[in-house]
C-alpha cells in the first residue's frame, strides 16, 4: 500500500475540509491513486463519481507525472522533476457542458457526443473532493454508479447520461424536462413530477406518451424506468384524476383527441404464401411455404410485383414491410435486425410455435428472454397494417443482457449481430445436456467422412435454428515441416472475415476475383 505523507493530509484537512498549503505533485499523485484503489475495492450501486474534463485532467496528470492512464497500466510513470510543467489552474469543465444549461450541478447537461477517455474522465467522490480542495473550480458534475445486466452478467457502470424525459402537462400543454436515473423506481418519477408541477401524488396520473400517443398508464412502484422501456428524450403525459379516476383521453400535438392505445398493439392476422391466417400469438398449426411469387418471397425480389402464382394475395396482406424507428443513434441495431427478420428460414421459424425449443436452463444463454423478445419483434414486423415500429422492448432486453449496448449512442453493427446470433443460439439450443466429445486427429481419411463426423459432433452439443441457418464449417490442414505429418480439422464458423479490397477482372468468357 502506498504510504501517504501525513503532514500533507493534515494540511489539507484529511479529506474533510479546507486547505492551507498545496501538496507537492508527487503527494497529490499518491493520494489520488490511493483513493482510486479504495474505490475499486468498494464497487456498488449508488457510489458517487464526478465527471471531469479530459482537457483539464490531462494537464493535472502531466503536472504530477502520472503520464496518462496507459503508462499507469504498464507500470510506468513520469517523475515530476523530469517535466517542466506548470501547476494547472482551477478545474474547468466548461468544454463538456451543453450551452444554456442551468447552474444547478444536478441539472447541468453534458454535451451528448462525449466519449470517456477522450472527452472526460470519471473520478470517485474522494478524489473529486481533493481536487476541488487543491484547485477549486468546477462545476461539479456528480453521477451515480448503477449495476447493469442480470444473473452472472452483472457489471457496474457510471450513469453519465441519466434519462431525460419530456413532461407534458395536460392541463395547459406546457412542456418541461425531468432528469432521472433509468434505475429509479416509478415512485421516484411520480415524486419528481408532482414536485415540479405542484400536484398532489394521489391526484396524479402519468402516461407513457411515446410518439405523442397514450400507450399505457405508468402504474405500480416495483418497476424501474428501464423495465418500463422509457427512452431518452421521450414524452410522458401528466393528467389529473377526476373523481378518483384518470381521464380517458388525451390530445396529440395537433390538438386531436386520442383514444387509449394498448401497449401491446392489436394482433393482426397474417397470411403468407396462401397459408392459413394466424394471429400474432403462437400457433402450432401454422406452416410457411417459401415459393416463388409468395408474399414473403416477393419482399426479397420486387415489392411491387403483383404477378405470379400467388398474385391473388392482396398487397395489404404482405408482411415484413414495416420499418424500425431510430431511437437516438440505433441505426446500427435496426440494420442488423432488418437483415435477420427478413431471412426466410428465421421468419418461418419464429412465426411458428417455437416455445418448446426455448432453453431456460442453458448457463450460456439468457434464460430464453432474448429469443422471446426477438420473436415478438419479428411477429410485429410481419403483422399486416404496420408502417413503423419502435423496438423499445427489444432494446431494453438487449441492454439488460449486453450493457455495452445500453444508451442511444452508435455502436458497431457487426458486434451487435454477433452477440444477437450467439444469444439466440444459446436460448434456442435444443441440447439440454451437452455430452463430452473427445477431439480426434484426422489424417488420410476422405474429406466427406471427416466433415460429416465433425459436424455430427458439433451438432451433438450445438443444435438450434441459428446453427441450421447461419453456421457451417471449414477445413484446416496443417503439415509438420519436420516429419511431414498431416493434421486435418473441420471447425465450425458463424462469420467470415476477409479483406474487402480486391481486383475484379472480366471478359466475355470468364470472370475472376483476386485479393
Amino acid at each position: 500500500m502506498t504510504m501517504i505523507d501525513s503532514r500533507c493530509l493534515m494540511e489539507n484537512g484529511g479529506g474533510s475540509g479546507g486547505s492551507c498549503f498545496p501538496c507537492a505533485p508527487e503527494e497529490e499523485k499518491k493520494i489520488v491513486e490511493e483513493f482510486n484503489r479504495e474505490a475499486e475495492r468498494d464497487l456498488k450501486e449508488g457510489n458517487l463519481y464526478f465527471v471531469v474534463s479530459s482537457r483539464w485532467f490531462s494537464k493535472w496528470e502531466s503536472y504530477v507525472g502520472r503520464g496518462g492512464v496507459d503508462n499507469l497500466d504498464n507500470g510506468k510513470s513520469l517523475e515530476p522533476q523530469d517535466l517542466d510543467v506548470e501547476r494547472p489552474g482551477p478545474i474547468d469543465n466548461s468544454d463538456i457542458i451543453e450551452c444554456g444549461s442551468s447552474n444547478d450541478g444536478d441539472e447541468l447537461e453534458l454535451v451528448r457526443t462525449l466519449l470517456e477517455g477522450r472527452d472526460y474522465v470519471l473520478v470517485p467522490k474522494k478524489v473529486w473532493e481533493k481536487l476541488v480542495q487543491w484547485y477549486k473550480g468546477g462545476p461539479a458534475l456528480p453521477r451515480k454508479m448503477i449495476s447493469q445486466g442480470v444473473f452472472n452478467k452483472k457489471q457496474f457502470n457510471v450513469e453519465v447520461y441519466p434519462l431525460r424525459l419530456k413532461l407534458i402537462d395536460s392541463r395547459d400543454d406546457s412542456e418541461s424536462t425531468i432528469r432521472i436515473s433509468k434505475k429509479a423506481y416509478l415512485q421516484e418519477l411520480y415524486e419528481k413530477v408532482c414536485s415540479a408541477r405542484g400536484v398532489e401524488r394521489e391526484k396524479a396520473s402519468i402516461w407513457d406518451f411515446f410518439n405523442k400517443q397514450k400507450s399505457s398508464q405508468l402504474a405500480g412502484s416495483k418497476q424501474t424506468l428501464e423495465e418500463l422501456h422509457l427512452l431518452m428524450d421521450q414524452e410522458i403525459l401528466l393528467e389529473l384524476k377526476a373523481d378518483g379516476s384518470p381521464s380517458q383521453s388525451g390530445k396529440d400535438s395537433t390538438g386531436n383527441e386520442l383514444a387509449l392505445v394498448a401497449l401491446e398493439p392489436p394482433r393482426s392476422p397474417i397470411s403468407i404464401a396462401g397459408g392459413p391466417a394466424m394471429s400474432n400469438g403462437h400457433s402450432s398449426s401454422y406452416s410457411l411455404n417459401l415459393r416463388p411469387g409468395s408474399a414473403l418471397n416477393s419482399s426479397f425480389t420486387d415489392m411491387d410485383d403483383g404477378f405470379g402464382v400467388h398474385s391473388s394475395v392482396r398487397r395489404v396482406e404482405k408482411g415484413g414491410l414495416a420499418g424500425l424507428q431510430n431511437m437516438g443513434n440505433t441505426c446500427f441495431m435496426n440494420s442488423a435486425l432488418q437483415c435477420l427478420v427478413h431471412t426466410p428460414q428465421l421468419v418461418e421459424y419464429f412465426l411458428q410455435d417455437y416455445s418448446e425449443e426455448i432453453n431456460t436452463q442453458n448457463p450460456l444463454g439468457m434464460h430464453g428472454e432474448l429469443a422471446l423478445a426477438f420473436g415478438d419483434l419479428l411477429r410485429k414486423l410481419w403483422s399486416s397494417g404496420r408502417t413503423a415500429i419502435a423496438p423499445r422492448v427489444f432494446k431494453g432486453k438487449l441492454a439488460l443482457f449486453a450493457p455495452q449496448f445500453s444508451g442511444y449512442n452508435q455502436h458497431d453493427s457487426q458486434e451487435l449481430l454477433a452477440f444477437l446470433l450467439d444469444g439466440l443460439h444459446e436460448d434456442l439450443n435444443r441440447v439440454k445436456q451437452k455430452p463430452y466429445i473427445e477431439m480426434k486427429d484426422w489424417s488420410g481419411e476422405q474429406d466427406e467422412e471427416v466433415a460429416d463426423e465433425c459436424w455430427r459432433n458439433h451438432k451433438a452439443r450445438n443444435d438450434s435454428v441459428i446453427v441450421d441457418v447461419c453456421q457451417g464449417q471449414y477445413k484446416s490442414t496443417l503439415v509438420c515441416p519436420i516429419c511431414s505429418k498431416i493434421s486435418i480439422t473441420f471447425d465450425p464458423f458463424m462469420y467470415f472475415v476477409f479483406a474487402t479490397a480486391f481486383n475484379y477482372h472480366s471478359d466475355n468468357d470468364s470472370s475472376s476475383v483476386s485479393w
